[in-house]
């Protein structure tokens, strides 16, 4: 593959300016809406010789498998399918990556304009330029550069660009409506400083939950209740020994549940976070009656939504039954939202094909970062038992994450559509 590697490489210099045009395409064109980014991404499917087709769908209709979340949004969503349909004997695959952004804001604090693509020390910035502009546009460059280097893959090539964010459930419905492949391929870039030299072969999974504990009032019409304390229920110290019975549950798992690559990356395989306790009034002189408290809980591939779900339970359950006031008012429950965690072993045929395509594209050594949680990678591997690694070039101050001035490395955005031709190469074989 070293002659093809160079090939690969010589002609994805040759189509840079084209696929960083591309990139200040979709940039600009977010303000006018979502239709004309996926608009250009249709128009450079077309010119990378692509079938191009349109899937409209609703988020609420699609079935999920060891997944949920309370409030699936109601709007009809469309996705973006390119299809180089192979020549014969070759291996299939699927790149996904989603062209929705974080809404758009007035008052964004950006210090250059978000929409206008501006490159500075080898970075170029823009509104949603890490999420995930950068990786719709690397999966469409990457068809390019095939078409460049005189290459068409023998196994069939899917391009998805489809809606991701707030439960939009883009790729599944891709999936479902029978667009499947050998593999997939999720293009989006990441924080964490290493670049195209990491892969996403590794997601936990995490179940987030409400729990709500009601609490009594004192039988007094005085404004002032403090010195009535002792005859309330307060709320707050209710939703106290449901905290001490999560932070319990926390500790056993973390003594038995057990992930080789999460203990070597981080020393813990699962964790249960307290975000948030809100609740009772605006005084500090009145016993609050109820009390909220919000939290996920981090589980490692292998461990079924289900059966953490039933521990949470459990814990709750376990905490009722200490305190005579929880036996005639339950804390209330509410999952809001839960997925299952998947993986790529690095003995897996797709990570050594991901692995040789980073290696010859880059001269980089690649290796799996086990510190994602909730990735899109675990999509096609739990809803259809697809495998699936993913792969970005860095980026940084996402929008998302409350930053701003939002960057993608122009250099690395560029390697990132070389590594991913090299990947439809290695997959799924090529001709010419």
């Amino acid at each position: 593959m070293t002659d093809l590697s160079a090939r690969l490489r010589s002609a994805a210099a040759s189509r840079a300016a084209t696929a960083i045009a591309l990139l200040r395409d979709l940039i600009a064109a977010q303000p006018t809406g979502e239709a004309a980014v996926q608009a250009r991404i249709a128009d450079g499917l077309r010119d990378a010789g692509a079938e191009v087709s349109s899937l409209r769908y609703l988020p609420a209709d699609v079935p999920l498998r060891e997944e949920f979340a309370v409030e699936p949004p109601p709007a009809e969503r469309e996705s973006i399918l390119g299809r180089l349909p192979g020549t014969g004997g070759g291996r299939s695959l699927i790149l996904f990556a989603h062209p929705d952004s974080e809404p758009l804001q007035q008052a964004h604090g950006w210090s250059i304009d978000p929409f206008a693509g501006i490159e500075r020390e080898g970075r170029l910035y823009g509104w949603g330029v890490s999420d995930d502009l950068s990786g719709v546009a690397i999966m469409v460059s990457a068809l390019d550069v095939l078409r460049a280097a005189g290459l068409s893959p023998r196994g069939g090539v899917i391009v998805a660009s489809t809606p991701s964010k707030r439960h939009a459930r883009g790729v599944h419905a891709v999936m479902h409506h029978g667009h499947l492949a050998d593999a997939a391929v999720y293009l989006h870039p990441a924080e964490s400083g290493a670049g195209m030299k990491e892969v996403k072969a590794f997601a936990s999974g995490q179940i987030e939950f409400r729990i709500t504990v009601r609490g009594r009032a004192p039988d007094t019409t005085e404004p002032g209740q403090t010195a009535f304390a002792h005859t309330a229920v307060n709320a707050v110290d209710k939703a106290l020994v449901v905290i001490a019975a999560l932070h319990a549950l926390d500790a056993r798992r973390g003594a038995r549940v057990r992930h080789t690559a999460l203990e070597a990356a981080i020393g813990r395989s699962t964790n249960l976070l307290i975000a948030s306790i809100t609740g009772g009034g605006a005084k500090a002189s009145r016993v609050p009656l109820a009390c909220t408290i919000t939290g996920s809980l981090a589980f490692p591939p292998g461990e079924a939504l289900s059966a953490v779900r039933a521990e949470l339970d459990a814990a709750i359950t376990e905490a009722a039954a200490t305190d005579p006031w929880f036996a005639e008012n339950r804390p209330e429950v509410i999952y809001t939202a839960g997925v299952t965690g998947a993986e790529v072993t690095t003995e897996h045929p797709l990570w050594a094909a991901t692995a040789a395509a980073i290696r010859g594209q880059t001269g980089l050594e690649p290796f799996v970062n086990p510190l994602h949680t909730g990735s899109d990678i675990r999509n096609p591997m739990v809803q259809q038992g697809i495998p699936c690694v993913g792969l970005g070039p860095l980026g940084g101050n996402l929008t998302q994450n409350g930053r701003t001035d939002e960057w993608v490395d122009v250099s690395d955005h560029l390697r990132a559509v070389a590594v991913t031709a090299a990947l439809i190469a290695e997959w799924c074989g090529v001709e010419g």
